[in-house]
């Protein structure tokens, strides 16, 4: 996981708010331990009675990936590109390639625009079939890949 200023904030928001929640609607609220894939990172939810019918819609942070190629030269650039759903405007969205069963930030990451999408110049020097995926925080792409020759 990926610990930012701006993550530590939204944990103490979500911590604070589910304190108010606890303390107000009288219902018990589990919080999962972080994990340290943002792929397989649990989500932690709650509910509380309310007084009226509210129509709620929870919304749940995706990314999508989309490479310009399926294969390239060692160092040749391309492009990956995206939209991400139920993150801020801005928030920066980073390359990370599986090597021997890990996953590893690369040091390719841009921020996305007022309506979530992005386009990141990728240049891989790992020749083979390269795994890759695109990580906001605790929330992860599907994982795409790239053949380097």
């Amino acid at each position: 996981m990926i610990v930012t200023k701006r993550n530590s904030l939204r944990l103490a928001a979500v911590a604070a708010l589910g304190a108010l929640l606890l303390g107000t609607a009288g219902t018990a609220m589990a919080a999962a331990p972080a994990a340290t894939d943002p792929a397989t990172a649990p989500v932690a939810s709650a509910t509380a009675p309310v007084a009226a019918p509210v129509a709620s819609a929870a919304v749940s942070a995706g990314i999508t990936a989309k490479p310009s190629v399926t294969s390239v030269q060692a160092w040749q650039l391309f492009r990956v590109t995206g939209t991400t759903t139920g993150l801020e405007a801005g928030s920066t969205v980073t390359l990370q390639q599986k090597q021997h069963g890990t996953w590893v930030t690369l040091p390719a990451s841009v921020h996305t625009t007022r309506n979530g999408s992005y386009s990141l110049g990728v240049k891989l020097g790992i020749k083979g079939l390269n795994e890759l995926r695109i990580v906001s925080g605790n929330t992860a792409s599907p994982v795409f890949t790239v053949t380097v020759g």
